[in-house]
C-alpha cells in the first residue's frame, strides 16, 4: 500500500470513530430528559399544592376549631369538643360534621366559604 493511501485510510478511520465517539457522547447526553423533569415538576407541583393546603386547613382549624378541640398538629388544647387526634374519619364525614354540626357542635355552612370547609376537613381527616 502507498504511503498517500495509508493516509486516507487512516483518515477514514478517523473519522469513523470521531462520529463514533460523538454519536455516543449526543447519546449519553440523554435526549428524553423533558419526561425526567415533567415528572419532578409534577411532583413538586402536586407536593406545593399539598402543602399549601394543609397550611391552610391548619390555619382554618386553628381559627375556628381549636378553642373546641384539641388536635396535636395544630397545637390546639381545646376541651369543648373530642380530642381530634387520630380520629379516624374520612373526608366526606369530617366536612358532614364540619357543615351541618351537631352533638353540640355548631354548623359552619355559611361561615366558612366550600373551599375553607373543604382544606379544614381534608386537614383534619390526614391528621
Amino acid at each position: 500500500m502507498t504511503s498517500a493511501r495509508a493516509s486516507v485510510v487512516v483518515r477514514r478511520i478517523a473519522l469513523a470513530l470521531l462520529v463514533l465517539v460523538l454519536c455516543v457522547g449526543a447519546t449519553a447526553c440523554g435526549g428524553d430528559d423533558d419526561t425526567d423533569a415533567t415528572a419532578t415538576e409534577e411532583t413538586t407541583t402536586e407536593e406545593t399544592t399539598t402543602t399549601a393546603e394543609a397550611a391552610s386547613g391548619r390555619e382554618i382549624f386553628v381559627a375556628n376549631c381549636g378553642s373546641c378541640h384539641t388536635l396535636s398538629d395544630a397545637g390546639t388544647s381545646g376541651s369543648v369538643g373530642p380530642n381530634l387526634d387520630g380520629i379516624g374519619l374520612d373526608v366526606s364525614a369530617v366536612e358532614t360534621q364540619v357543615r351541618n354540626g351537631g352533638g353540640g357542635m355548631p354548623a359552619f355552612e355559611g361561615q366558612l366559604t366550600d373551599e375553607e370547609i373543604a382544606a379544614v376537613s381534608s386537614y383534619v381527616a390526614g391528621r
